[in-house]
């Protein structure tokens, strides 16, 4: 019932029987998942966070129960070692932020809530990075972090102008994208 006092809309039963078979799944294997993941993280708690986050992941995407098939751990192990790999990347980006923060005086350390925004900045570079091909991701931080010309780097490259400059729009592309 709605505040309105009117009855809410109910479900299809396509959708009812989704919900149920997604509730079974949960039930069935979510206290497997999170002891397989605090078997791979040896932390309760994070395991606890991405065996939560694998359900949500499947809820969102255009899972389907037949999609399952006779295997349901299977689909389920694969979307937690994707979150397993985002895991570990998010920490070895924290590590390497906090270790270039120890070189700071005292008075530039940013606030607590200061860092938590730039580690999230940071870490959405860091993916974005990895979505580039190769040859574009390299091409970008030459000109970004080595601040070559684009003639200096088709030079250093052996190749041409034109082909810098097009792999410069798509990662200038992913750039925007974080926006």
């Amino acid at each position: 019932m709605l505040a309105s006092g009117r009855k809410a809309p109910c479900a299809t039963p396509e959708i009812a029987l989704e919900q149920q078979q997604l509730t079974t799944l949960y039930v069935d294997h979510h206290g497997w998942l999170q002891g397989w993941l605090r078997g791979k993280l040896g932390d309760s708690f994070v395991a606890a966070d991405l065996a939560h986050d694998t359900f949500v992941r499947l809820m969102v995407s255009s899972w389907r129960p037949g999609k399952l098939g006779e295997q349901p751990r299977a689909l389920l192990t694969h979307i937690a070692k994707g979150l397993v790999v985002d895991h570990w990347r998010r920490q070895d980006v924290e590590r390497a932020y906090l270790q270039a923060l120890t070189h700071l005086p005292e008075p530039e350390t940013p606030s607590p809530e200061t860092r938590l925004l730039i580690l999230e900045a940071l870490c959405r570079i860091d993916a974005m990075l990895r979505s580039l091909p190769p040859r574009t991701r390299d091409i970008f931080l030459l000109a970004q972090l080595d601040g070559l010309t684009y003639g200096q780097i088709a030079a250093q490259l052996g190749t041409s102008l034109i082909t810098v400059k097009r792999h410069m729009r798509v990662a200038f592309a992913g750039c925007l994208a974080l926006a």
